[in-house]
C-alpha cells in the first residue's frame, strides 16, 4: 500500500498537471503527423492531377503510302539523307489531311490553319524509322503523329473548355447554295439555348459548334426553335442522318490559340477515328524540344544519371576515407577541431555558393567543358561531401569500442582493425548518408544553373564531358514556358524526379536493414 502521507492534495495537482501535459504532447505529435501526412498528401493530389494528362496525348492516325518521290527524291536512301527529308514526310502527311478536309483549299488562311494541325517537326520519329528500314519506301504504312499542343489540350477538355449539349436528331433543315442553314423543329435547342446563356452571362460572347457524324457547324444564330448554321466541315446530309452533339465554348476565337475551324477539324478527325488518345511515350523517350507535343525528358535523365556518377564516384570515396581519418587516426588538436567545425559549417552553405565555386574556378581557372555532366558533378560532389563525412563519423561511432579493443587484443595493428572489423560494421550507415546526400544533389538546381546546365539539349548525351541538362534543370525550364501544354509536362517531369528520389529512399531502407546490426 502506498504511504497515506505522500497523496497530498497538492502532491495529486501535479500529478494531474503532468499527465494533462503527457497527454498534449501526444496530441502534439499526432497533429504534427497528420499535418505532415495532409501536407504530402496535398502535394501528390496536386502534382499528380496536373502530370495525369501528360500521360497521354492525341495523335492523327491514317495509312499514309510512302511516295519514293516524296521520301527520297533523286534516289537518295541513305540514312542521314531520309532523316533530313522532313519537308517531304511532312507533305504526305499535310496532303492526306487535305484529302480529309478538301474545304481547306479554298483558301490561303484555310491551308494554313489546316497545316498547323500537325508541327512540321511531329514527323520526324517517322523518318528515323523509315531512315532504318529504306525497303518501306514505295509501301503503305499506317503512321502516328502528334497533334498540335493546343488542340491536345482542347480534345483532352483542358483549354479552350467546352461544354457538351446533347440535342438530338437534326430536324427540319434547310439549305442555300453558299454553306449556310437553318435547322428546325429540333427540341434540344432550347437547351442549348439555356446552356449558353448561363455560361456566357456579362461576358462576350463565344462560339457554338454543332457536330453530327464527320460534320460540323457553327451557329450563327441561335433561339430555342430554331438555329442559323455554316458548315465548316463535312456536309450537311451527314447532319441531317446522325445525332446532333452541341459543344458550347464561352471563350470567343479571338481570345483562343485555335480557331473555330480547327476545332471543327479535330472533332471531326476525332468521330472519325483518325484522332486517337495514346499513351505519351515520348515523354521518356525524346529529348527536349520547343514544342510541348515533341519535347522528353531523355536527355535530362541521362544528363542526370551521368551528372550523379561523377558526383557518386567523387564524394563518397573521399568522403568515406576523409571521416575514417578523422575519426579512427587524426591526432585531436587545434588543426582538427578547426577542420571539424568548417567541415560542420560547410554544411551549411547555400548550394548557389557552390555553383559560383564551379562557375570560377572549374570553368574559369581549369578550363572544363561548359554544360557538362563532369562539372556538374564535381560541384555537387563538393555540395554533398560534407553531409558524406559527418554520417559516415556518426556511423563510426555507432559501432562499440569493445570491438576495437577485441581486434587490437589478438594482434591486429590500427589499420586492420579499423578497416577489416570496424568499417564493415559502419558501412550501412555510411552508404545511407551517402545515398541520402546523392538524393539530394539529385534535386538541386541553383548550382547547375550558374555552370550553364541549363542549355537546351537536343541530343542524349554519350559521355560525363558532353554538353547535357538534368531533370531539375528541365523542370526549371518549362515552367518557365509561358504556353498552357507546358504545365502538365511540367508535372509529369517532376513525377519522374520524385520517382528517382523514391528509389534511391528505398535502396537506403534496404541497405539498412540487410546489412545493419543492433548492439
Amino acid at each position: 500500500m502506498p504511504d497515506s502521507s505522500l497523496i497530498t492534495p497538492k502532491a495529486l495537482k501535479h500529478l494531474k498537471k503532468r499527465r494533462a501535459a503527457d497527454a498534449r504532447f501526444r496530441l502534439y505529435g499526432i497533429a504534427a503527423i497528420v499535418f505532415a501526412l495532409s501536407a504530402l498528401t496535398l502535394l501528390v493530389i496536386a502534382i499528380g492531377t496536373r502530370a495525369y494528362s501528360a500521360t497521354t496525348q492525341y495523335v492523327f492516325q491514317a495509312e499514309i503510302m510512302l511516295d519514293a518521290d516524296l521520301v527520297a527524291p533523286e534516289g537518295e536512301t541513305s540514312e542521314a539523307e531520309i532523316t533530313r527529308n522532313i519537308e517531304g514526310f511532312y507533305t504526305l502527311v499535310r496532303d492526306k489531311l487535305f484529302a480529309e478536309f478538301p474545304e481547306a483549299s479554298q483558301s490561303q488562311a484555310a491551308r494554313q490553319d489546316l497545316s498547323e494541325l500537325v508541327n512540321r517537326l511531329a514527323v520526324l520519329s517517322l523518318a528515323r524509322r523509315v531512315a532504318d528500314n529504306p525497303s518501306l519506301i514505295g509501301k503503305s504504312l499506317e503512321v502516328r503523329v502528334p497533334l498540335s499542343d493546343d488542340l491536345d489540350l482542347y480534345l483532352k477538355g483542358g483549354s479552350p473548355k467546352d461544354v457538351t449539349v446533347r440535342v438530338g436528331s437534326a430536324g427540319t433543315i434547310e439549305t442555300d447554295v453558299e454553306g449556310k442553314a437553318r435547322i428546325s423543329s429540333t427540341s434540344g435547342l432550347s437547351k442549348v439555348t439555356s446552356t449558353r446563356s448561363l455560361l456566357e452571362e456579362g461576358k462576350a460572347m463565344g462560339s457554338v459548334l454543332l457536330a453530327g457524324g464527320k460534320a460540323v457547324a457553327r451557329i450563327d444564330s441561335l433561339s430555342p426553335d430554331a438555329a442559323e448554321l455554316t458548315l465548316l466541315t463535312g456536309t450537311f446530309e451527314q447532319l441531317a442522318n446522325a445525332p446532333l452533339v452541341a459543344h458550347i465554348i464561352p471563350l470567343p476565337e479571338a481570345e483562343r490559340p485555335i480557331s473555330d475551324q480547327q476545332i471543327a477539324w479535330a472533332i471531326a478527325l476525332k468521330q472519325a477515328g483518325n484522332a486517337r488518345q495514346v499513351l505519351h511515350t515520348s515523354l521518356v523517350t525524346h529529348t527536349d524540344s520547343t514544342y510541348p507535343e515533341l519535347a522528353g525528358t531523355l536527355a535530362a535523365i541521362v544528363g542526370s544519371l551521368l551528372t550523379m556518377m561523377v558526383t557518386a564516384c567523387v564524394a563518397i570515396p573521399m568522403g568515406i576515407f576523409a571521416a575514417v581519418y578523422l575519426e579512427e587516426f587524426a591526432p585531436r588538436n587545434r588543426l582538427t577541431n578547426l577542420i571539424e567545425v568548417n567541415i560542420n559549417n560547410l554544411a551549411a552553405v547555400p548550394s548557389i555558393v557552390f555553383g559560383l565555386l564551379g562557375a570560377s574556378l572549374l570553368l574559369g581557372t581549369f578550363a572544363l567543358p561548359r554544360s557538362a555532366p563532369i562539372v556538374g558533378g564535381l560541384v555537387l560532389a563538393l555540395l554533398i561531401l560534407p553531409v558524406v563525412i559527418i554520417a559516415s563519423r556518426a556511423s563510426l561511432r555507432s559501432v562499440p569500442p569493445s570491438i576495437r579493443s577485441g581486434a587490437l587484443a589478438v594482434g591486429a595493428s590500427r589499420m586492420q582493425a579499423v578497416f577489416h572489423h570496424v568499417l564493415p560494421l559502419a558501412a550501412p550507415g555510411m552508404f545511407t548518408g551517402a545515398i541520402l546526400g546523392m538524393a539530394r544533389a539529385l534535386g538541386e538546381t541553383a548550382p547547375l544553373l550558374l555552370i550553364g546546365m541549363v542549355a537546351f539539349v537536343a541530343e542524349v548525351p554519350n559521355s560525363a564531358t558532353d554538353e547535357a541538362t538534368a531533370l531539375p534543370v528541365l523542370i526549371y525550364s518549362w515552367a518557365s514556358n509561358a504556353e498552357r501544354a507546358w504545365e502538365p509536362m511540367t508535372a509529369a517531369a517532376i513525377v519522374i524526379l520524385l520517382s528517382l528520389l523514391v528509389i534511391m529512399n528505398v535502396v537506403v531502407v534496404f541497405l539498412r536493414r540487410r546489412f545493419e546490426r543492433r548492439w
